[in-house]
């Protein structure tokens, strides 16, 4: 063997070497940087503030800061797309509510992503509970004393909205009643709200963590909160039931997803610490404190709810003969 033959041999077997050396090394563990939460709201939308305290305390629990990114507009439909085209890799997850995985795609006519198919579901969060609130000036105190306002003066009325919940509460509302009301559409809540406290629209319906605040200071009067049932939250508020509209029962829900395609062992570390922090008293009471009533559960039955809840919505969208846009 020649010398140039022996040198190649050599540098084939160091070439193998290292190959066998870099396979054998182990990947680094998840997450070895900062993690991307991709919030699909304006800052100080329910949504929001949740999300920055679950950021918060996630970060706390895998060791890598979780960094939110607000990414607004288009009934959520900007952020989720956003989502769905990153990597699975872990790094861009979303919280987001059933605005962008229930109610958009019954709401447009064009949504850019499946909202089965394109995310891999992590965890529960919790509900938002929503609240319908009024400008204090109006003459009505109660949802019923609101109906006889409306069917007294039809179409004179005008109600915000700032995701799908506002809009499909306040359409219901009004079929269910028999009232004429004008859609008022915002790209986020905080905006509504101004304008509603301005007097520019006369009603929405808002989530807690958002309205309440301009409840307990009198800039807002709340009517009922948009459920069957009184919430544990705001137990002093009454249901939709209680406020004289039977089977009306909207709730907003929240969760954890990641693109299509995220590793198994990424998605239980991730599962594991949502449940932690909304397991933990001194945090599910702070979330609380925001209008925020914080629960989680499996993987597997958040992937199970994210296909009733799309169904559900499909139904109720229907029902409040909302036409697509």
């Amino acid at each position: 063997m020649t010398a140039i033959h022996r040198l190649g041999h050599l540098f084939a077997g160091a070439l193998a070497g290292l190959a066998l050396a870099v396979a054998a090394a182990p990947a680094a563990a998840y997450p070895d940087k900062p993690v991307t939460l991709v919030v699909p709201f304006p800052a100080g939308s329910g949504t929001d503030a949740a999300g920055r305290l679950f950021a918060t305390e996630i970060g706390k629990i895998i060791g890598q800061q979780l960094v939110v990114e607000n990414r607004p507009g288009a009934n959520a439909t900007i952020a989720a797309n956003y989502v769905a085209r990153a990597q699975p890799d872990g790094y861009t997850l979303f919280v987001t509510t059933n605005t962008s995985h229930s109610a958009a795609p019954y709401l447009m006519k064009n949504v850019p992503y499946d909202p089965v198919k394109d995310f891999t579901p992590i965890a529960r969060g919790g509900n938002l509970p929503f609240i319908l609130v009024v400008n204090p000036s109006l003459p009505f105190k109660s949802v019923q004393d609101l109906v006889e306002y409306a069917k007294a003066n039809p179409g004179k009325l005008s109600y915000a909205s700032g995701n799908s919940t506002g809009i499909v509460a306040g359409a219901t509302l009004a079929q269910r009643t028999g009232i004429e009301m004008l859609h008022v559409p915002y790209k986020g809540t905080p905006q509504a709200l101004t304008d509603l406290i301005g007097g520019q629209v006369d009603l929405m319906f808002t989530d807690l963590t958002s309205g309440l605040p301009f409840v307990q200071s009198g800039k807002l009067r709340a009517l009922a909160v948009s459920t069957a049932a009184r919430s544990a939250v705001v137990p002093d508020i009454p249901s939709m039931q209680d406020a004289g509209v039977p089977d009306f029962d909207i709730n907003s829900w929240n969760g954890f997803f990641g693109p299509a395609g995220m590793p198994a062992e990424v998605v239980e570390k991730l599962n594991a610490a949502i449940n932690q922090v909304v397991n933990d008293p001194a945090t599910k009471e702070r979330l609380a404190q925001q209008g925020f009533d914080a629960f989680s559960g499996s993987q597997q039955e958040f992937a199970a709810f994210v296909q009733e809840q799309l169904a559900l919505w499909g139904k109720l969208i229907k029902d409040a003969g909302i036409q697509p846009q």
